[in-house]
């Protein structure tokens, strides 16, 4: 009986440490997972892009079709964006202007482009917006601008 019962008593404990041990888990060290995997979303479109530029010029004139904006000049500025904002947010450099810029992006894809794909859109935005509330971490070159300057 002694053992049923130390047995009962010991998973509620081991469950409160397990998840004292989640909540001490620093910001800074979830952030590096989430930059990256955005950055890779991004990048793998603009590498698309590229790897055949009149294929992806023929995507915004048939497929993507954004308003207002010639298609040439919408995969430049597509691919612009999915070049930079990456680096960015890999090196933690202007992660929260990075990360606004990617969210308005992904609000043009799914309202403009693929709304019935937002189950992925959900997902980056959820990403980008932890990204933009709460910055890149420690680990990134805008918290050492921070320090530098003191803010």
């Amino acid at each position: 009986m002694t053992t049923l019962t130390s047995a009962s008593t010991e998973r509620p404990a081991l469950i409160g440490r397990v998840i004292r041990w989640l909540d001490g888990v620093p910001y800074t060290v979830l952030a590096i997972p989430l930059r990256l995997a955005v950055a890779t979303v991004f990048w793998n479109s603009a590498m698309t892009k590229l790897a055949n530029w009149n294929t992806a010029v023929e995507l915004f004139v048939e497929e993507y079709k954004v308003p207002l904006l010639p298609p040439e000049l919408a995969a430049y500025m597509a691919v612009s964006i999915e070049l930079t904002t990456p680096v960015l947010l890999v090196l933690g450099l202007a992660t929260r202007a990075a990360s606004l810029v990617l969210l308005g992006m992904t609000a043009v894809i799914e309202v403009l482009v693929y709304p019935q794909a937002w189950p992925t859109h959900i997902q980056w935005a959820a990403m980008l917006f932890v990204l933009l509330c709460r910055g890149a971490g420690n680990f990134s070159l805008d918290h050492l601008a921070r320090r530098r300057l003191g803010v």
